[in-house]
Formats: structure tokens, C-alpha cells, sequence
């Protein structure tokens, strides 16, 4: 399958965004301006903007407490993220729920989720709803190789695979439950191999590659649109900063520095950037022109959030419990 070159440079586009993003987050943090925590998501850019390409404004998507660029790949805007981030009411869940909770019902954002394994019932259950609605949406399940450990990966492949719900599970394999390496908390290499369990289609690709991703991505969207039931899509990919900001990763206390050297030098953006350049298909003062706009674009969402203000004290059981009556 050829991808055309708007398509590449979109894709492109996407993963500058959420890089730029999340490296602006790293400064904020340190600065004490974003409380709580904060799972970074740099180095895994292809994954979200190979499969959030592939989908409609109208289709869903799950994810996880590493999912700006998730959100950031399915059409969030970067006022309310930075917003949210920082704890004020003109955040997307009004300052609320922080980094790991974003969501947006109008482009299908069904939630970041702070429990391993949490997004994928939420998944099916988004998956039924389109089936009994009779409609061809689509919902992209994201989650970690972790959470393919749970219950609730094994309840929700089942029930997806047995009612034929179009749902794509895409497992972001980054090597690491927070400090465990794959190898102590799994007997498989590939996590992939679980689908033959559930007799769905199975796939492993370079998380890394965002062609790849996409490539895969497109087909198992297809297949679901088409009510041939779901697919699993693993992306062997890497997450270079610690479990989240402030975690101590580097050193040897579970991964060397060498490792993640090895592994910045497979940086997807980079990677497409060149095949970008070398086709001549962008030219390289573009790239840099890009990057600036995005720049600007993340000062003032940073200005936004900075100048508004907290949620008051009176409403912090909003929105948290439904009333009776209401929809």
C-alpha cells in the first residue's frame, strides 16, 4: 500500500506535536507548575499518530496514563490538555483529572485511564454500543504489556473476538511494566501470540516505524468496519524517559543508559524526517518551520493555562457522581 505524501507529512505533523508537547512538560514539571504525575509518552510517537491516522473523527479511542499522545493524535486541542494538565477548570475534565484522564466524547476520546488494563472493557463496551447501534464506527483500544497480564485483557479479547466487535487492540510493547522488564513478568517474547487464543488476527510490528504502524493499522481498521471482528496489533516500541517524571530509570537501576541510547537512535521522527528529505518530498527549512509553529502553538496553550484559574472549592463534587434523571 502506497501512502501519499500529504498522508506522510500529516503523520509527520502528529508525532512533532506530541514530542514538542511532552518536552514542554518536562520543564513545566520540574518547575512545579503541572501537579501529580506525569507518564511521558517521548520515543512512542508512532504508535498514536500511525493508528489515530487511520481513524474517523467519529471513531474511538481508549487509553492510557501514557496518553497525551494518544489524544493529542485523535484531534485533542493543546489549550484544554495544557489546561487540564495544570489543574484548572478550563481543562477538558475542568481541572479535575489531571495528566492521566483526559477526554473529549465529541471526537470519540472515551478517556485516559490510570489503571493498567482499565481501557480495554471500555473498549468492548464502545465496540457493542456501535454494533447494536448499527453503525461502522470503529474504537482503538491502546494499553501497555503490562496490562496484557490482567483479567481484563483476556475477558475483553473473548468477548470482542466471540460477538465479532469491531475493536483494535494496539498493546504499546515499551519492554517495561514501570521498572519490570517483559522478560521477569512474561514467558512469551511476543505478546501478539495471545490472539491465536481469542481466533483473531495476531501482528507484530515496529512500533517505531510509523509506516508500518500505519500500514497495519489501516488494514485492521478495514476489518473491523467491515464487522469481521477484531485484530491485535503489537508495537514494539520504547518509552525513553522513566515510568513517569521523577522516576530515576537511568544508571542501572532497571535499564541501563546504553539501552536507551540504543534505542534513540531508532527516534521514529527522525527516521521519517529522512525519508521525508531524502524524497524530496518536504524540504528541510520546512521541517524547521513546522517545528516553530508548533512551538507557538504550545505557548499559548502554556499562557492559556497559566492564566486561568482553579476550580472553586464548592465544586468538587461535580460531575463526579450522576443525578438522578440525568443522561
Amino acid at each position: 500500500m502506497d501512502i501519499k505524501n500529504d498522508r506522510l507529512c500529516g503523520l509527520y505533523t502528529t508525532m512533532l506535536k506530541i514530542r514538542l508537547f511532552e518536552e514542554r512538560i518536562i520543564d513545566l514539571y520540574a518547575r512545579g507548575m503541572v501537579p501529580g504525575l506525569a507518564h511521558l509518552y517521548i520515543g512512542e510517537e508512532a504508535v498514536a499518530a500511525g493508528v489515530c491516522a487511520t481513524l474517523r473523527e467519529d471513531d474511538y479511542i481508549t487509553s492510557t496514563h501514557r496518553g497525551h499522545g494518544h489524544v493529542i493524535a485523535k484531534g485533542a486541542e493543546l489549550n484544554p490538555m495544557m489546561a487540564e494538565l495544570f489543574g484548572k477548570k478550563s481543562g477538558y475534565c475542568k481541572g479535575k483529572g489531571g495528566s492521566m484522564h483526559i477526554a473529549d466524547m465529541a471526537i470519540g476520546i472515551l478517556g485516559a485511564n490510570g489503571i493498567a488494563g482499565g481501557g480495554l472493557p471500555i473498549a468492548v463496551g464502545a465496540g457493542m454500543s456501535a454494533k447494536w447501534r448499527g453503525t461502522d464506527q470503529v474504537t482503538a483500544c491502546f494499553f501497555g504489556d503490562g496490562s496484557s497480564n490482567n483479567g481484563t485483557f483476556h475477558e475483553s479479547l473473548n468477548l470482542a473476538s466471540l460477538h465479532k466487535l469491531p475493536v483494535v487492540f494496539v498493546c504499546e510493547n515499551n519492554g517495561y511494566g514501570i521498572s519490570v522488564s517483559q522478560e521477569m513478568h512474561q514467558p512469551i517474547k511476543d505478546i501478539a501470540i495471545r490472539a491465536i487464543g481469542f481466533d483473531m488476527p495476531g501482528v507484530v510490528v515496529d512500533g517505531n516505524d510509523v509506516i508500518e504502524v500505519y500500514k497495519e493499522a489501516e488494514k485492521a481498521v478495514r476489518r473491523a468496519r467491515a464487522k469481521e471482528g477484531p485484530t491485535l496489533i503489537e508495537c514494539k516500541t520504547y518509552r525513553w524517559r522513566g515510568h513517569h517524571e521523577g522516576d530515576p530509570n537511568q544508571g542501572g537501576r532497571y535499564r541501563t543508559k546504553e539501552e536507551i541510547e540504543a534505542w534513540k537512535e531508532k527516534d521514529p521522527i527522525k527516521r521519517l524526517a529522512q525519508k521525508l528529505i531524502v524524497e524530496k518530498i518536504i524540504l528541510k527549512k520546512r521541517l524547521t518551520a513546522l517545528e516553530q509553529e508548533i512551538n507557538e502553538e504550545i505557548d499559548r496553550a502554556v499562557d492559556f493555562a497559566d492564566k486561568s484559574a482553579f476550580p472553586a472549592m464548592e465544586a468538587l463534587y461535580e460531575d463526579v457522581y450522576v443525578q438522578e434523571g440525568e443522561k
